[in-house]
């Protein structure tokens, strides 16, 4: 028997005693069995790990398949999106790619023979009066008036539904289970529906497509899975799974439902997804504010810890919401490891250090990382004329305000102790342009000989030698942890302050190399990422997560 080597959920459990039964032989084959009809989100990526992850922990196997079976809805292009995120996240399906159209010619013979055994029917019903004649929760549904037709008509009927002899929605193969089990799922659910719509791979071979619940568990069955692992919303469809499977006396998979991931202040619902991006509240799927991974990605998201946020949250049997910022804290202690740290300043405002000589330019040492002394240390340039950070400077400054003040003294990372002797006005707006300050020569690298202490460390760079960057802030999409509760509509509670976008920023001349994808802590601001859109332009940065920090908590207590 494999054990596992994570700890152990309600899932994993099962899986243990089936392969100390020697159920299924003691295989464990799983599957990841996403829709082409969207772009794969943060709770997908919860099922990817656990599928994937479930199927390494026991030495067995992972099936990516399809589900295409609606032509309506889906696209290449998200084919290969899905594509795409499994193997950034860090999964590799080798040769188990499938589809469930590659199914489709045995799920008709399935059909078929379900309707010999007098398990199915043709039925004429439109889809409104399949829902009146389905009943509710407390009322039984009852027998559509072509439930009792004979096997020979059904199957005269079914080959031409398939021949494309009627037109969309005229008629439906359902099963032939139960029109009064409180299980409305059994009552006689719809197995095949006409759609003429060319399918992106199997063309207009097809006019008649199989519904989820049908597809879903021939699909599990053809491919050996052992444990088809799907979301709670599943569960009152496993009596299905299980009934069409029974009857068809074919090779029957294990389903186990366990609880979708609900991140606050988000939806991870693929309609309101579409939604947001068909009406232009977001700039596309992979914009950094939607929950999508390619979104993530783009915003700098690292996909291990993405993984380790996955395996924080586990596995339960009941609907929760996870806090956001528990994703935050994951990305960002990812970051605090492996991104180097530059100086960038967003809100530019001139300091002149009216002391220090005219055209003289000094290297001094920083540091890349203090979390990896490997990642070693930098040249930064210093000049007579630097740029600090707007709100780094109040000429009134409030009680808790230390940074830098008329008369005061600060330290300038890994420069020098600098203090404030001047300041500089628009005439006509009244607004503080520029600074005018003296430096202590003995100060160099930040520290002071007479061991003087001073209260805030500022960061800068020096004018001459920055380069201007475009930098957007990202902030929660929503203003509520679940939008839409109090409303019942989600978007009223769309955040309007999600994209702030500073055009005039200065960076570090070192991240003139910057790549897309490339990573930074820009010192004091936050944790960023190079956006595509850098490429043959001015380095565009995405904040990806803000830093949690003595400087932040004030900063939020002076506004």
């Amino acid at each position: 028997m494999v054990e596992p080597s994570k700890p152990v959920d309600f899932i994993r459990e099962i899986i243990t005693e089936d392969i100390k039964n020697n159920k299924y032989e003691s295989r464990v084959h799983t599957r990841f069995p996403p829709e082409p009809n969207g772009y794969l989100h943060i709770g997908h990526a919860k099922s990817i790990c656990l599928n994937f992850g479930i199927a390494n922990e026991f030495k067995g196997l992972c099936n990516l398949r399809f589900d295409d079976t609606n032509p309506i809805k889906e696209e290449i292009e998200y084919v290969e999106s899905i594509k795409e995120d499994v193997r950034w996240l860090g999964f590799d399906w080798e040769d188990r790619l499938f589809y469930a159209s590659d199914y489709f010619e045995q799920m008709y013979r399935y059909a078929a023979q379900l309707i010999k055994m007098g398990k199915a029917y043709v039925c004429d019903l439109s889809a409104d009066e399949i829902r009146e004649y389905r009943g509710t929760l407390y009322k039984p549904g009852k027998d559509s008036p072509y439930r009792n037709r004979s096997v020979e008509e059904n199957l005269d009927l079914f080959e031409r539904l398939r021949k494309g002899e009627f037109p969309d929605g005229s008629r439906t193969l359902r099963a032939k289970i139960d029109m009064s089990s409180g299980n409305i799922n059994m009552r006689d659910p719809v197995m095949y529906r006409i759609l003429h719509s060319e399918h992106h791979r199997t063309g207009n071979k097809w006019c008649i497509y199989p519904m989820y619940d049908y597809a879903h568990c021939i699909s599990d069955s053809i491919e050996g899975i052992t444990h088809s692992i799907c979301t709670l919303e599943f569960e009152d469809h496993r009596p299905l799974y299980d009934w069409f499977l029974d009857q068809l006396n074919v090779f029957h998979p294990q389903q186990i439902e366990f609880a979708r991931l609900n991140l606050s202040y988000t939806v991870l619902s693929k309609r309101r997804l579409i939604q947001l991006v068909q009406e232009g509240h977001v700039r596309g799927w992979d914009d950094p504010r939607m929950p999508t991974i390619s979104g993530l990605r783009r915003r700098g998201y690292a996909p291990g810890a993405i993984r380790n946020f996955c395996e924080r949250i586990g596995v339960a049997k009941r609907d929760s919401l996870v806090d956001i910022e528990l994703l935050e804290y994951y990305i960002r202690e990812d970051l605090n490891k492996r991104a180097p740290r530059v100086m960038a300043v967003l809100r530019p405002l001139k300091v002149v250090i009216i002391n220090y000589p005219e055209n003289q330019v000094e290297e001094l040492e920083a540091i890349n990382n203090p979390e990896d002394p490997g990642m070693g240390t930098r040249k930064v340039p210093f000049s007579r004329v630097i740029y600090i950070e707007h709100d780094d400077f109040r000429e009134d400054p409030p009680k808790q305000f230390f940074r830098l003040a008329p008369g005061r003294e600060v330290r300038l990372r890994y420069a020098y102790y600098i203090t404030c002797v001047g300041i500089v006005k628009d005439e006509k707006t009244g607004e503080v342009v520029e600074l005018h300050c003296t430096y202590d020569p003995k100060t160099r690298g930040g520290d002071s000989p007479d061991r003087r202490k001073v209260k805030a460390t500022l960061h800068w760079v020096s004018a001459p030698h920055s380069i201007e960057a475009e930098v957007r802030l990202y902030a929660h999409l929503f203003t509520k942890p679940i939008p839409g509760e109090e409303s019942g509509d989600f978007k009223t509670d769309l955040n309007p302050k999600s994209l702030e976008i500073l055009k005039s920023c200065c960076v570090e001349p070192c991240l003139a190399d910057a790549k897309p994808g490339d990573r930074y802590q820009f010192e004091r601001q936050g944790y960023f990422c190079v956006d595509p859109d850098s490429i043959d332009k001015k380095p565009v940065f995405n904040r990806t997560v803000t830093l949690k920090d003595t400087w932040a908590k004030i900063e939020k207590s002076l506004k």
